[in-house]
């Protein structure tokens, strides 16, 4: 550990099984920092604590206690500290089915949902979004879906708007889209940048550029987190993180480990543990209790520097 000790980074990402369609983050980072990425569906985080940092494409933002980032489907982005205490926050990833369904329930939106700003200033929404972790950590799954439903619908109307249309610069879109296609199919095997042009017909250098416009990031960056995408679904099957790793390309579970967690934010171990878990909670018991359980307004106790600590429902 080192220089980490007593840093305190934490973190629990998981599932509510009451909560179909959303995967939730709490989460304190110090040194931890996301390489470029993007998401299935949405992002919606509320800073609580020091700075945290992102990179979207052609601009950063700050976000501080009160604000809330918006991140839509498939936008690349990198996160990381802003301020030496790090940052904490509680991120709510709605699906983009989740979404249509409250976008429907509004009946003001058209077409398919998009934030138009990726950063505000909100205090109240970020309250709720704290207290939708806090209600799905307690059982309360009436109050957490009362919660979750609110916040959206509150970020959508005032938010947002028809999901924009992506403009492509240049003319290698189609190439583009078709080496996406190759990489997606050989996930595990994918060629070479030189043998994969060559198979387009075009050159190496044309393809990474016209890659890049499209998807905000070169083929080896996008192949990284495709594969993290992957072995996400393969390990919410119940699949070993070993067996896992090797099915989307890793060499082996500790240079999955290494990407995963970069990216998701806690280690594959960790990750598959939640849902089994849960899984098992859910099918054994279902707990609503009237108030949440003593303590849970004080927040989670931070573990030990750069461990990813479990934080189980009602510990909070």
């Amino acid at each position: 550990m080192g220089k980490d000790e007593g840093r305190g980074e934490w973190a629990r990402h998981w599932q509510y099984p009451e909560l179909p369609g959303l995967d939730l983050l709490r989460a304190h980072y110090v040194r931890h920092t996301f390489p470029r990425h993007a998401h299935d569906g949405y992002v919606i985080a509320a800073v609580t604590g020091g700075i945290e940092e992102v990179g979207l494409p052609g601009h950063i933002v700050r976000a501080g206690p009160g604000s809330v980032v918006l991140i839509n489907p498939e936008v690349p982005h990198t996160a990381r500290a802003g301020a030496p205490e790090g940052w904490a926050y509680a991120t709510l990833y709605p699906s983009r089915g989740l979404i249509a369904e409250v976008a429907a329930e509004i009946g003001t939106l058209r077409g398919t949902p998009g934030f138009t700003a990726d950063i505000v200033a909100d205090p109240q929404a970020s309250r709720t979004i704290t207290e939708v972790h806090r209600a799905a950590e307690a059982g309360n799954a009436l109050a957490a879906d009362t919660l979750l439903r609110g916040v959206v619908a509150r970020m959508l109307t005032r938010y947002a708007g028809p999901l924009p249309v992506r403009t492509v610069r240049g003319t290698g879109g189609p190439e583009a889209a078709a080496a996406r296609a190759v990489l997606e199919e050989r996930l595990a095997d994918p060629p070479s940048l030189e043998q994969l042009a060559a198979e387009l017909g075009t050159s190496p250098f044309a393809l990474l550029r016209a890659f890049r416009d499209r998807y905000g990031m070169p083929p080896h960056t996008w192949l990284t987190d495709a594969r993290v995408r992957r072995a996400r679904r393969l390990l919410d099957a119940g699949t070993p993180p070993a067996e896992a790793a090797l099915a989307v390309g890793f060499t082996d579970q500790p240079h999955l480990n290494r990407h995963f967690t970069r990216i998701v934010g806690v280690p594959p171990g960790a990750y598959r543990r939640e849902r089994t878990r849960l899984a098992a909670d859910h099918g054994h018991r279902r707990r609503i209790p009237e108030r949440p359980p003593p303590g849970a307004a004080a927040g989670l106790t931070p573990g030990r520097a750069r461990t990813y600590k479990t934080i189980r429902p009602g510990s909070a």
